[in-house]
């Protein structure tokens, strides 16, 4: 054998090992597309999204760096591509819990997010189950969780591409990528009470459901959110009289009042309610009239207030009390009076000025609450 096929073998082995090294060994250099991750929660549910953040450069965007329809990238498996939605790998969005997207259901879990842009303002939302892949050189529409037709929306310049979450309410957001002059949004739904009252049976199985106040809390979600009242009722008698607790407060038994009144036992409710304010402190029974005040109960308010009054005589802020109370039912001379005297007991300067706001009003004969 000669001297040249020798040295085509060392050559050829070099190779060989260099496109072999793992690529853990490759340089970490900035990327021409900078890497951004955005986060939003809803209720409890978190949502995410990671993707790559090119820049417009005065180039033409919608129907040329980014044709419009499927597209043969002339690479990879697919004949027919999306646009990734972003630059180099996947852009990758996940939901930690089941949402509604545009209306449609869509499971838990990461997914790939893939566009398809119309000419006439349209465009197709794509969630692909495969996130991993880079780009969408190897896209397969059966691996397709989710497709959506969406809008667009024209907006200012924007130079990067952007994901942003508009429009937050406590059960969606619109989630949009904004990149030119152009908006794709879609609108995410999440069934937050299902999704809260489900993580709270779960707690209350493991070691929260050893604290009472997880109970409390979980009665007072369900009273307040939409939930099952029978289920919040057991709950918070869990926390009364049952096997691991047994203790009447104020606020387990305000709360198993308020649950009572909203199932209709208006007496059972009212009688436990009488029996909470017996328990309570001078801030509690002071805190559930305004409470009344602020449901359009000012009659049964002043009982409140009187009855914290004689509780806990002379002490702040039951004069503070009576005053609203009065006020609430248009008895300005008499509020007037009660609020100097709570004015001589305010324990702070930041009361101190409250009050002496509050001493005008009445002396306008407008109601301070």
């Amino acid at each position: 054998m000669n001297r040249n096929y020798f040295k085509g073998v060392l050559l050829l082995s070099m190779s060989m090992l260099l496109f072999s090294l793992p690529s853990h060994s490759q340089l970490n250099l900035p990327r021409g597309s900078q890497q951004a991750k955005v986060e939003q929660t809803i209720g409890i549910t978190k949502i995410s999204i990671s993707y790559s953040r090119p820049s417009v450069k005065d180039r033409e965007l919608w129907g040329n760096l980014v044709p419009y329809g499927m597209n043969n990238l002339g690479f990879g498996t697919a004949t027919e591509s999306p646009w990734r939605a972003g630059a180099d790998e996947n852009t990758v969005i996940e939901f930690s819990d089941q949402v509604s997207i545009e209306g449609k259901s869509l499971e838990k879990g990461k997914y790939g997010l893939h566009m398809v842009l119309m000419e006439n303002d349209k465009a197709t939302i794509i969630f692909s189950k495969d996130y991993e892949a880079w780009g969408s050189y190897f896209y397969d529409p059966s691996r397709d969780a989710l497709r959506v037709e969406v809008s667009t929306n024209d907006i200012p310049h924007m130079e990067e591409l952007t994901y942003l979450f508009n429009e937050l309410k406590p059960n969606s957001a619109k989630v949009s990528l904004n990149w030119g002059q152009k908006q794709i949004p879609f609108i995410v739904e999440v069934a937050v009470t299902e999704i809260v009252m489900e993580d709270i049976r779960k707690k209350l199985q493991n070691s929260p459901g050893f604290n009472r106040q997880t109970w409390e809390q979980a009665a007072n979600y369900a009273l307040n959110n939409g939930g099952d009242l029978n289920e919040a009722l057991g709950w918070i008698n869990a926390t009364i009289s049952g096997q691991f607790f047994s203790e009447k407060t104020f606020n387990n038994l305000s709360i198993k009042s308020k649950i009572l009144e909203k199932q209709g036992n208006a007496a059972e409710a009212e009688a436990t309610m009488k029996e909470a304010l017996n328990l309570s402190t001078v801030f509690e029974a002071h805190s559930y009239g305004r409470q009344l005040i602020a449901n359009g109960q000012p009659q049964k308010a002043l009982e409140v207030f009187k009855m914290n009054a004689k509780k806990y005589k002379n002490e702040w802020p039951v004069d503070f009390g009576l005053a609203r109370g009065y006020s609430a039912n248009a008895e300005y001379k008499k509020a007037l009076k009660h609020l100097k005297i709570a004015e001589g007991r305010a324990p702070d300067q930041i009361n101190k000025d409250a009050i002496a706001a509050y001493v005008i009003k009445l002396e306008e004969g407008k109601d301070i609450n």
